[in-house]
């Protein structure tokens, strides 16, 4: 009853992903040079990587990072605030590089000024502190300032109103349907001299979404013809947000004349990435109240009386401090690099919306077998044309059944294959909220079930907190649109794969202005209705069920009070390396003593695992209690060992430094020089040996209950990882079945396949992923609270005999999960304050589920 829109012969979705048929959809493809050479000369380290992350950062081009290193050694550059020749060089090359940045835009320094900033970020703080806002308790007339942004705008946008609230200026958040919907016929102007400054603040293009909002709303708003502006009088500057417009497109501030345009330079260059800059309107830069003032902003002051007189020129004025010089002489051989390889922007903007284009038609075509769509694209169009949408592509894919696969499992499997995508709500809650359907109360609730910006947790109740996002760059070609389709296809579409056939010829003809002038293109036009392309979201009550092949196998819920039996102990003294085999083994506060207690840094001191270092699972610790030592071994490498205690001499000698591990700041000790010798030796680079200090509690991320202790050691997440034989069987399985018939594939064994989840504990006698649904446990006398599932990463593609890296078993077991990619769960120990007798685990011991209830 699904296949309505399936013809008789349905397309094939191979015939359909080759280049002949993007040449049917866009014809704009690559520039000047061919594309194949430009990436074999500018961009080699891309060759493995489908990289579709544009729209954070770009990549930079190998021959500008070569460049600018031949300037600066052939160059001597000296402080700008000097008169001596270096620091004149410096000041020249920086004045041209803003009559470059302003000729990029199509405006001169009469009109324009540049003023470097950090970022974007700072460029709109910049604006924040400094435009003058009329608070309430302003003698003049007209009223208070308003401060108006378009909801679908990034957070450092939003952020303004931290500085406008403490003033008592009027926040007025507006939703894109109203600046058109609520506008008012003619100008507001006439008869009116309220001379109170207010901010309207909107994006060029969407971050979220890809979407362009038109460019004339900047005279609609000064003229107060749009909403807000139409029910406000008074003095409206706008506020154009255009980080990622002019990563892809042209602005004209001939033609669009915004009064602040805040800039990255890396989304268009790929480097420098700590530099931007806010283009002011001299007119509007007047307006501007500065506040603190540093190095080189001052005409002239006093140290001991209140006296300062700031510069006259506007970029002086703003720019605190010594400029970040070299970084702005870089921006020359960015302009250089972008001119010789691409020609102009508009060749740009069409190369990437024809890439971002094909792959939305495609995607938006794919259905499962049972004729339910693949993705759920969250986009205000079509993709008709690149004057309404940018080269991002937004959505979340759903299963068969027609529930959402969060976007943490997408990016895990993504990962996998070297294909770079970003995901989450992007900062643009706005967005986010609009497209998910996901009100305030939502968001607060997410927030008190553990969720925040930035973390894994994709699903609440089932609905998503965020989004997959692939974005477009100049050098992005057909083959990633192909290799991106392909992976969706082979990783999350029940086969065998349908396509929309009558969708696909309706957008495949759909009119389009490929053909038309760069001029015609560039010109704002009407926006059709906004709408979402939502797939229905089902939600079942049906038996937890896990498929495999055509088999099923229903959990069974009846196994409350059954005993079953521990197998297999392992600990893993330093994070990441082998695993160390025990038979019984004495628990800590922590968990097994010494699990974690020592982690693999580099040079720059961040926290080395197998995803970074695969050789890592070849180095093998062994934990001695008779001689209180750690002892490491390694292939080819004499043993050395190292202290379990460190004693309070060696402390005060050793350097204590602070490290991350997942996300938490851990107070450590180095280990010495011997053991970091061994290591660098053997890994190839320089490596220190760390180990946790005794003197910092690290709290668990999934508390126990109530009145029990809390303390983890370098582990992830929480004190145990427990695995069932049973799973591990099932899954073997899968894997084997989905390797039939394939000549090279990687062999696996049911030891070796354990191994790859570097579980603590493994149990034996239930039945398979029964354990997902318990909620506490007693393993001899211990009890157990389970705190979660372990969601699975590349990392259990690393063979642990022998380094080597395969995409399996992750890819059966998302298959077997319909995406999904949690294995095993996690514990935390509940013991007594003060015990008779000393907790130790040992293998033989019975394990006592209780379920979930």
């Amino acid at each position: 009853m699904h296949d309505n829109n399936m013809q008789e012969k349905p397309l094939d979705f191979s015939k359909l992903c080759t280049f002949g048929n993007y040449k049917e959809v866009w014809k704009k493809y690559g520039y000047i040079r061919n594309l194949s050479d430009v990436l074999q000369q500018d961009f080699r380290r891309i060759k493995e990587i489908t990289y579709l992350d544009h729209a954070a950062a770009t990549l930079y081009p190998e021959s500008l990072v070569r460049n600018f290193c031949q300037d600066i050694s052939t160059n001597v550059y000296g402080n700008p605030h000097s008169q001596n020749p270096s620091s004149r060089l410096t000041y020249d090359t920086v004045e041209r590089v803003r009559d470059r940045v302003l000729q990029h835009f199509n405006t001169t320094s009469e009109e324009y000024s540049v003023i470097f900033t950090s970022g974007c970020t700072a460029a709109l703080k910049l604006v924040a502190e400094s435009f003058p806002w009329r608070s309430p308790t302003a003698t003049e007339a007209g009223g208070r300032s308003q401060f108006c942004y378009l909801t679908d705008n990034h957070t450092s946008v939003v952020g303004i109103r931290a500085v406008t609230s403490a003033l008592g200026v009027v926040t007025l958040p507006v939703s894109p349907q109203e600046v058109e919907t609520r506008a008012k016929d003619g100008p507001q102007n006439k008869g009116n001299g309220c001379q109170t400054p207010h901010l309207f603040c909107y994006p060029a293009q969407s971050n979220f979404s890809g979407r362009k909002y038109p460019l004339s709303y900047l005279k609609g708003i000064k003229a107060r013809e749009l909403y807000p502006a139409s029910d406000y009088q008074g003095l409206w500057f706008v506020l154009l947000d255009a980080a990622s417009y002019v990563s892809c497109s042209h602005l004209d501030l001939q033609e669009h004349s915004a009064d602040f345009i805040p800039i990255s330079f890396y989304k268009m260059f790929g480097f420098p990435t700590g530099l931007g800059a806010l283009l002011v309107r001299n007119d509007s830069a007047a307006f501007l109240r500065k506040g603190y003032f540093g190095g080189g902003t001052a005409a002239a002051y006093l140290a001991g009386d209140d006296y300062y007189v700031q510069t006259t020129n506007i970029s002086d004025r703003f720019e605190d401090g010594t400029l970040s010089f070299l970084d702005i002489i870089s921006l020359n051989h960015g302009f250089d690099a972008l001119q010789t390889i691409t020609g102009d922007m508009d060749k740009i903007q069409m190369h990437t919306f024809g890439l971002a284009r094909y792959t939305y038609m495609l995607l938006s075509c794919l259905h499962h077998n049972n004729g339910k769509p693949v993705a759920q694209i969250y986009t205000a169009s079509e993709f008709e044309s690149p004057s309404t949408q940018g080269p991002i592509l937004n959505f979340n894919l759903i299963d068969c059944h027609g529930h959402t696969i969060g976007y943490s499992q997408v990016e895990k499997l993504a990962s996998l294959f070297n294909i770079h995508v970003r995901t989450g709500c992007f900062c643009n809650i706005g967005a986010c909220q609009l497209f998910l359907g996901t009100s305030d109360q939502e968001v607060k609730k997410n927030l008190q079930v553990g969720h925040v910006c930035g973390d894994n947790i994709d699903l609440v109740d089932g609905r998503p907190t965020g989004s997959v996002r692939i974005s477009f760059g100049y050098m992005s070609t057909f083959q990633d649109c192909k290799t991106f389709l392909k992976f969706v296809v082979d990783c999350f579409v029940e086969k065998p794969v349908k396509v929309d056939q009558k969708r696909w010829k309706r957008l495949k003809s759909a009119t389009s202005l490929e053909d038309s002038s760069p001029d015609l293109i560039s010109r704002t036009t009407e926006e059709k209705a906004g709408h979402f392309h939502r797939g229905a979201i089902h939600v079942t009550t049906e038996p937890s069920v896990n498929t495999f092949e055509d088999n099923a196998t229903t959990k069974d819920t009846s196994t409350h009070g059954k005993g079953h039996t521990l197998v297999t102990i392992y600990i893993y003294p330093i994070k990441s390396c082998a695993a160390f085999q025990v038979c019984d083994w004495p628990m800590g506060p922590q968990g097994l003593l010494y699990d974690r207690g020592w982690m693999v840094v580099n040079g720059n001191g961040v926290c080395l695992s197998q995803k970074r270092e695969a050789r890592l699972c070849l180095i093998h610790p062994q934990v001695h209690l008779p001689s209180n030592t750690l002892h490491l071994h390694a292939s080819g490498m004499d043993s050395i060992s190292v202290p379990l205690n460190i004693p309070n001499e060696t402390l005060q000698r050793n350097k204590v430094c602070q490290s991350k591990v997942c996300g938490d700041r851990v107070k450590t000790v180095d280990c010495g020089e011997e053991a970091a010798s061994w290591l660098s030796e053997f890994l190839g680079q320089p490596c220190r040996l760390i180990r946790q200090s005794s003197d910092v509690i690290r709290d668990m991320k999934n508390g126990l209950e109530q009145g029990m202790p809390s303390a983890l050691s370098l582990v992830n997440e929480a004190q145990y990882l427990l695995i069932n034989r049973a799973s591990v069987e099932l899954l073997l399985k899968h894997i084997t079945s989905r390797q039939e018939g394939s000549e090279d594939h990687p062999s696996f064994n049911i030891q070796q396949l354990i191994g790859r989840f570097r579980a603590n504990l493994v149990i034996d006698g239930i039945e398979p992923f029964e354990e997902d649904d318990w909620s506490h446990l007693i393993i001899g006398n211990t009890n157990f609270q389970v705190a979660g599932q372990c969601g699975r990463c590349q990392m259990i593609g690393v063979n642990q005999d022998t380094g080597a890296k395969t995409k399996e078993p992750l890819l059966s077991l998302s298959a077997y999960h319909k995406g999904k990619v949690t294995f095993g769960v996690y514990l935390n120990h509940q013991l007594q304050e003060n015990p008779t007798e000393a907790y130790t685990l040992t293998i033989g011991s019975s394990v006592m589920p209780e379920m979930l209830k």
